[in-house]
């Protein structure tokens, strides 16, 4: 049984999730605090699994009590967001910090998509009570900014990255070591739509090379990286004699848009200068399409199970035989630089 704390201060929010969750039958919500301060003490009674945090709250707002939870008693966080263009930032930061995930605000005409909200709310939360969750220490001592030096990279090469749960502080410590003349970089993250696009932004801010979210048309340049947006495939594409960007607007695929398989089958056609690696995540998407790259003459990578928060798409990939080398996260960019240099 996984026991839930919710912290929210809305009374309504609180019956809501209180609700929704009490629902599964391996899920047990264990208290409701409005504060917290009063999650403090209710951690320290009740010892939950698992803890939904609003971001917005009195005396003492989300992300800085998840601070000082991630310092002193790091337990897996689902955020509780707001999906707006006001709550994208603060929820890119959790993540950040070390919340595992994040559901979007039960909303007043959430009764039309109950059963679809209520099975993604479960489903997040189970994820969450399995993930490998990091100290805050831990966090800040892994993130390194050390670039790897310059290197001469084969003309055409191109670097794939697919991630989902845990995936943006993983994509975010594999292109902070790019160097400036990295080949093109194109990622596909499993978020929605108005979080990519703060999620690139905050990359663009961090890393030396330029960070954008796809755009229809965009030309792959040296140092530069493309992250699909929250509600659309990204493929790459010939046209003119170079390779763009081109945004799909048909339906999921492994139940995701973007999805990761119709990413890296977009690379097929370009076989062996194809650099490829797939990170923590949830499910097995991007797994069946790697060992087509793989097959097609591409290099392929998956994160290793110790560095992972979920060791789900990295898994299927190992499972598959699609990967040719399993790496620590922090290593990954040095395995992806390496098999695409001259």
């Amino acid at each position: 049984m996984i026991k839930v704390l919710i912290v929210d201060d809305s009374p309504l929010i609180r019956g809501i999730l209180t609700e929704i969750l009490n629902q599964a039958s391996d899920i047990k919500v264990v208290g409701a605090a409005a504060d917290p301060y009063q999650a403090r003490e209710m951690i320290k009674s009740l010892h939950p699994d698992v803890l939904t945090l609003d971001i917005e709250m009195p005396k003492m707002d989300g992300i800085s009590f998840l601070r000082n939870l991630m310092r002193l008693r790091p337990m897996p966080v689902v955020m509780i967001s707001t999906l707006t263009q006001q709550g994208s930032p603060a929820t890119i930061e959790a993540l950040e910090i070390g919340a595992v995930d994040f559901i979007a605000k039960p909303v007043s005409n959430v009764v039309n998509q109950l059963k679809s909200y209520t099975q993604s709310v479960h489903e997040k939360v189970r994820i969450a009570a399995s993930a490998r969750v990091r100290s805050y220490k831990m966090l800040a001592s892994q993130s390194s900014t050390a670039k790897i030096p310059n290197m001469y990279f084969k003309s055409g090469a191109v670097l794939a990255i697919g991630a989902s749960t845990g995936g943006t502080e993983a994509i975010k410590e594999v292109l902070i070591r790019l160097p400036l003349n990295a080949p093109p970089v194109v990622v596909t993250q499993h978020i929605p739509p108005v979080f990519s696009t703060s999620f690139a932004q905050r990359m663009d801010k961090c890393c030396t090379v330029k960070v954008k979210e796809a755009a229809v048309g965009d030309e792959l340049l040296a140092g530069h990286v493309f992250i699909a947006p929250g509600d659309k495939h990204l493929k790459v594409v010939k046209k003119g004699g170079k390779l763009v960007c081109e945004l799909d607007d048909t339906e999921p695929v492994n139940r995701h848009k973007p999805a990761v398989d119709v990413l890296f089958d977009s690379l097929l056609p370009l076989g062996e200068a194809v650099c490829a690696a797939l990170l923590t995540g949830m499910g097995s998407d991007g797994a069946k399409a790697m060992l087509r790259l793989l097959q097609a003459g591409a290099f392929t990578v998956a994160q290793d199970e110790n560095t992972s928060v979920v060791w789900g798409m990295p898994r299927a990939a190992v499972e598959l035989k699609a990967a040719r080398s399993i790496v620590p996260l922090q290593e990954v960019t040095h395995a992806l630089l390496t098999a695409c240099k001259k």
